[in-house]
């Protein structure tokens, strides 16, 4: 058999968009897909100047990758929603330099599914040593203290721990749909006051002369898509240095022509749904909704809350999608059906010390966040069945 060669890659326009899907295989979530990514990088979304420098990892043999590690190296930490300030604050107590850190997530997007992506019918576990290997050797040789996967995919998190990669553990927010068929079911799920609230809250929409619309697949074209960014920029705008504006209009552009069919725009309005006062945008596949951005002109009470969540959930209801992740942050996702779970990063570090200290901080670390995830979801206006907490 051909002898692998490891590659650095400082673009994914290095690697061919139908290898680079031979690699995804089916059910790979929308975030880590070539368009997506694509359309970051070109878009100047996620580049050097940035603090995202692309630096794809490929495994090769024949001309043909057989596995690859989306990887950035980052000079900050901003977009990736797990905050790891404590490390920072740690790596200059020591004396060590804390970035460029090495990242494996899809930039800006906290959402479950990284991995390493292996050809079909290759020894995954082999492969994912050689990678991590690889990964080793660079960031010891460039003196980087750290590489760090987040939001990792579940069946993926066993290979990498077995490889040596610690596990800290996060939480996040999910609704799932259970045995619920209509939006009435949903309700059902509540105590009678939260169930009350919620009609409230949906009346007041009413109320102010708004209807809500759902828009995707050929309804999508670059006006609307530029609109949303319009109002995303907005929204970003009123929270100042902290308005985490990680995306220019160059990415919604090309989303209306690489991935509408994966896009849907939830349109508040009082007329034309391509006019409207306010507007989310969530990705979905056959199973899964995510949703990502929203921003509007005029405050209108419970406008979030209709057009984040509720608007998204009955959508997902009436087509058979199994869960939403809302994205990161916001306590009041838990008062309108959004359960807790746990979900995992993993991470290498290069200096002994460093590394020694935070893996026996992790266990007792772990184990409290756990705890507060049960004490969370506890204390739900809604039946949940408990997550699988396998840790």
């Amino acid at each position: 058999m051909t002898a692998l060669t490891a590659r650095w890659h400082r673009s994914i326009n290095e690697i061919p968009t139908q290898q680079w899907r031979d690699l995804l295989g089916e059910g790979a979530t929308p975030f880590y897909q070539w368009e997506w990514l694509s359309a970051l990088e070109g878009s100047g979304s996620t580049v050097p100047d940035q603090g995202w420098q692309p630096f794809h990892l490929a495994l090769w043999r024949d001309n043909k990758p057989v596995a690859i590690a989306p990887l950035y190296l980052k000079g900050h930490s901003y977009g990736e929603f797990v905050f790891d300030q404590a490390f920072v604050r740690l790596a200059t107590n020591l004396g060590f330099r804390y970035y460029p850190k090495l990242l494996g997530m899809s930039p800006a997007s906290p959402v479950l599914g990284y991995r390493f992506h292996i050809l079909l019918g290759e020894d995954e576990a082999q492969l994912t040593a050689i990678l991590l290997q690889t990964i080793d050797r660079f960031c010891k040789k460039n003196g980087i203290l750290s590489c760090n996967f987040l939001y990792v995919d579940p069946s993926w998190r066993p290979l990498a721990e077995a490889a040596g990669c610690a596990a800290w553990l996060n939480q996040q927010s999910l609704w799932s749909r259970g045995e619920d068929q209509t939006f009435d079911d949903y309700l059902q799920g509540f105590n009678s006051n939260q169930r009350r609230n919620i009609k409230r809250e949906r009346k007041a929409v009413a109320n102010a002369g708004i209807t809500i619309t759902s828009l995707t697949g050929d309804q999508l074209d670059r006006d609307l898509l530029q609109t949303m960014y319009g109002f995303y920029e907005q929204h970003c705008a009123q929270w100042g240095q902290w308005g985490s504006k990680y995306l220019n209009q160059g990415f919604f552009e090309a989303l209306a022509d690489e991935y509408r069919r994966k896009i849907v725009l939830f349109a508040a309005h009082r007329g034309d749904p391509r006019h409207p006062v306010a507007m989310s945008l969530c990705v979905h596949d056959a199973t899964n909704l995510w949703g990502r951005y929203w921003g509007t002109n005029e405050q209108i009470e419970c406008l979030h809350f209709e057009v984040c969540y509720y608007s998204p959930i009955q959508w997902a209801l009436e087509r058979g999608i199994r869960n939403f992740d809302p994205g990161a942050g916001g306590s009041h996702k838990r008062r309108r059906g959004f359960m807790v779970r746990p979900h995992v990063s993993l991470h290498r570090w290069y200096e002994p010390q460093m590394d020694a200290l935070i893996r026996a901080w992790l266990p007792k670390a772990n184990d409290l966040m756990l705890e507060e995830i049960d004490a969370i979801n506890a204390e739900l206006p809604f039946k949940v069945e408990p997550p699988t907490l396998d840790f």
